[in-house]
């Protein structure tokens, strides 16, 4: 077991996919006391028998579960009382078109960040890591064609609202506010910005929206992601990103977390190769108009020391994955 340390630290969204690993990841480093906030009522029993899951004994470790809805900032400020750290992973995304956009998405993502740094300030946090995405990077339309993606890069708000894209509204919105905060009141916030996230599904019974992308895709989906893809990484490189982040005192600013930028149609490809046997739509065309492939666009991530999984073996985790729990159904593959 790694060396014990016995300072606080707050998850916000503790038992999504993200999150969740984020709470496996720090019990692996040695983290023993974890605030795990959690939407109210929803199902956080699994982050409970982490513990045991890691080898850990139970008796040196303290998960306490927060229940606390991002706009509630009383509960939000309970949850990071008495913590030195705070990963904050929580932020709405719904699989449907919601019916009220600002209510379900950018309310939360906006205020709720203001919440919880202000909750940070108030308790003397040391550092927030802010798990953004490339939804705040990406689509950006007036990106010059064939020059890499990097943290340079904002999403055009008037371009996503004119096409009623609500999430990447929400995250951007979200993270300017925390830049705007976090400049005005000194709090240290470093950002990180996930691609597609894949890899196993550790909460009971949700699916999330980048692992639902790969499930679309097996079902023979035509959907080129459009201005919505810059790449795919591994659920556990995220986790081990952000407590990355968190540990490195030069860390700053933005980070791009992805193993490389490249083509929706090459990832389709890659998956095809993998699963022969499902119907995979073939994309004759670039998915991506103008999306130049970099092997190391998450440099910034690299030069910290960051080692990316391959892409492959996000993709059969997460396919294992999505078959254990049901939602790749026994008759869509083979059982040999």
């Amino acid at each position: 077991m790694k060396e014990k340390k016995e300072e606080a630290v707050c998850v916000t969204g503790a038992n999504g996919f993200i999150g969740s690993w984020l709470v496996k990841t720090l019990l692996e480093e040695g983290y023993t006391r974890i605030h795990a906030s959690v939407y109210p009522a929803s199902d956080s029993s699994h982050l409970l028998n982490l513990p045991a899951a890691c080898g850990l004994p139970p008796h040196d470790i303290n998960i306490t579960i927060f229940e606390a809805d991002l706009l509630d900032a009383v509960a939000v400020a309970r949850a990071i009382e008495d913590c030195h750290g705070v990963f904050h992973v929580a932020s709405p995304c719904t699989l449907e078109d919601p019916t009220d956009p600002q209510a379900e998405l950018v309310l939360p993502a906006v205020q709720g960040t203001l919440n919880v740094l202000q909750a940070a300030l108030r308790f003397g946090v040391r550092r927030v890591v802010l798990t953004s995405s490339i939804s705040a990077m990406v689509p950006n339309p007036s990106w010059p064609p064939n020059k890499p993606f990097d943290e340079s890069s904002w999403t055009d708000l008037d371009y996503c609202k004119a096409r009623q894209k609500w999430y990447p509204v929400s995250k951007t919105l979200g993270e300017k506010a925390a830049w705007d905060f976090a400049e005005k009141h000194g709090l240290d916030v470093v950002a990180i910005h996930p691609a597609t996230c894949l890899g196993p599904l550790l909460q009971p019974s949700t699916l999330n929206a980048s692992c639902a992308v790969l499930l679309n895709l097996l079902h023979g989906s035509d959907d080129t992601q459009e201005y919505h893809w810059l790449g795919a990484v591994h659920v556990q490189d995220v986790a081990k990103a952000q407590l990355l982040l968190f540990e490195t005192p030069a860390a700053s600013g933005r980070y791009l977390c992805t193993n490389g930028t490249f083509q929706f149609s090459h990832f389709a490809d890659t998956v095809s190769k993998l699963y022969p046997q499902f119907p995979l739509h073939r994309f004759s065309e670039e998915t991506q108009p103008g999306l130049k492939e970099c092997k190391d666009a998450a440099k910034r991530l690299i030069d910290l020391g960051m080692v990316f999984k391959p892409v492959e073996d996000a993709v059969r985790d997460a396919v294992e994955s999505l078959k254990a729990k049901g939602f790749l159904k026994q008759e869509m593959y083979p059982s040999n």
